[in-house]
């Protein structure tokens, strides 16, 4: 290992200890998202944008991958989060938790198919009101940011029951992040 890196290895390993967290393995390389049907900064297809309220998509939930996964994770959690919506709250199009430490990726469409819910994993209503994804439908005119989080959680129990809204699993989430990798990509009409 170089000079440098023994280092930021050794900085990372002091600000962990001195915050009281874990700092994941250096060797496994940064918790990362990546997805097949989303690009970064670039606009979401028409299969995952909302099927109602004025949108003509086929809201179909995105496939994802993870990788560089933080020791001791027990469970993995996503969310998307739209920042752009009128109000102080954003507009939470999906949460989903409980899904099992062996998982590593998401299928297309894993919401409305059955997927999440043979592993026993528990979605969240979104704020349109309804359980499970609801892709992207700004209001006309707007193009807006959507945020696609995963995060390795150090619990595989956060208590949740299926249709809670979304952020009473945000809030759950947030009490036993190990780690979290995020797209952001845009919608606009």
């Amino acid at each position: 290992m170089s000079t440098r890196w023994s280092v930021v290895a050794s900085v990372a390993l002091s600000f962990s200890a001195w915050v009281g967290v874990a700092a994941p393995a250096l060797a496994q390389g940064a918790f990362a998202v990546t997805s097949k049907d989303l690009a970064p900064d670039k606009a979401v297809g028409l299969q995952h944008v909302y099927n109602s309220g004025g949108c003509n998509g086929k809201n179909i939930s995105p496939q994802l991958r993870w990788s560089g996964v933080p020791a001791g994770t027990k469970s993995f959690a996503v969310t998307m989060f739209d920042p752009d919506a009128p109000g102080p709250a954003g507009w939470w199009h999906w949460a989903v938790a409980e899904i099992p430490a062996d998982v590593r990726e998401l299928p297309s469409n894993a919401s409305a198919s059955g997927f999440l819910k043979r592993m026993h994993a528990v979605e969240a209503s979104n704020d349109f009101g309804t359980p499970g994804y609801g892709g992207p439908c700004p209001p006309q005119g707007q193009t807006h940011r959507y945020i696609v989080t995963v995060y390795a959680l150090g619990t595989s129990d956060l208590r949740l029951a299926p249709g809670q809204p979304a952020p009473m699993f945000d809030h759950e989430i947030g009490t036993s992040i190990l780690g979290k990798a995020s797209i952001t990509v845009k919608y606009g009409r």
